[in-house]
């Protein structure tokens, strides 16, 4: 068993908003309504998944409902799943983050909110996903964050000590999810929102994937 290091994906390793705002502005474009979302003003919204872009452009369009997001959300996963890796990218030195921790016999997994299938094809298509021991996604298990049994699965699947693991992430469902597992969180703050972060109190934030590590022994060695 392994220290271990659980990371997120959508805004914390890799810059998803833009394909995940093509695939919505698709749904729309079906939907005969002229809305839609910019890839850079509504990049957050982005990042909390698919009903929450849907949510936005029926709410600006005049024509939000439930029904019509629960309608629309699987041909928005087919759309995003069709082109998933067109505008993204992963951060700037994510990978080499990750390969330092592996070079120093840490475990190291990834927790999604995003469904398991589509994590998975872009870890692949961004060719990555051998790096990582664990990947748990919103559909893996039972429950998704911040409840903490994906956590727990991610840390256990790739190998980890529960008692010296940590996540990072770049949202407030990260902090609850590492508070209600009682396990320290690292927040980035070059993901949409930045500086949002800050009052969220995590146990550390960087600006910078090269300041991970130092951060990283700091807190569970």
């Amino acid at each position: 068993m392994k220290n271990c290091v659980i990371f997120d994906l959508d805004g914390t390793l890799a810059d998803t908003s833009g394909d995940l705002i093509a695939a919505a502005n698709h749904c729309f474009d079906a939907m005969g309504i002229n809305e839609r979302l910019d890839p850079v003003g509504d990049a957050g919204t982005a990042v909390r998944g698919g009903k929450a872009m849907l949510t936005l452009g029926l709410t600006r369009a005049g024509l939000m409902s439930g029904q019509t997001v629960d309608k629309w959300y699987p041909e928005l996963l087919t759309a995003y799943d069709s082109a998933i890796d067109v505008y993204t990218h992963m951060y700037p030195g994510a990978v080499e983050a990750v390969e330092t921790l592996l070079r120093n016999d840490y475990a190291v997994g990834i927790c999604t909110n995003k469904p398991e299938a589509l994590a998975e094809k872009l870890l692949r298509s961004l060719g990555v996903r051998d790096l990582f021991g664990s990947m748990i996604g919103a559909d893996t298990v039972a429950t998704r964050k911040p409840d903490v049994a994906p956590y727990w699965a991610a840390v256990d699947h790739c190998g980890g000590r529960r008692e010296a693991s940590l996540l990072v992430g770049d949202s407030e469902t990260d902090r609850k999810t590492s508070a209600n597992a009682g396990v320290p969180s690292i927040l980035v703050t070059f993901a949409v929102g930045g500086e949002d972060v800050r009052p969220l109190k995590p146990e550390s934030v960087i600006d910078h994937f090269d300041e991970l590590h130092p951060e990283i022994m700091r807190l569970i060695g």
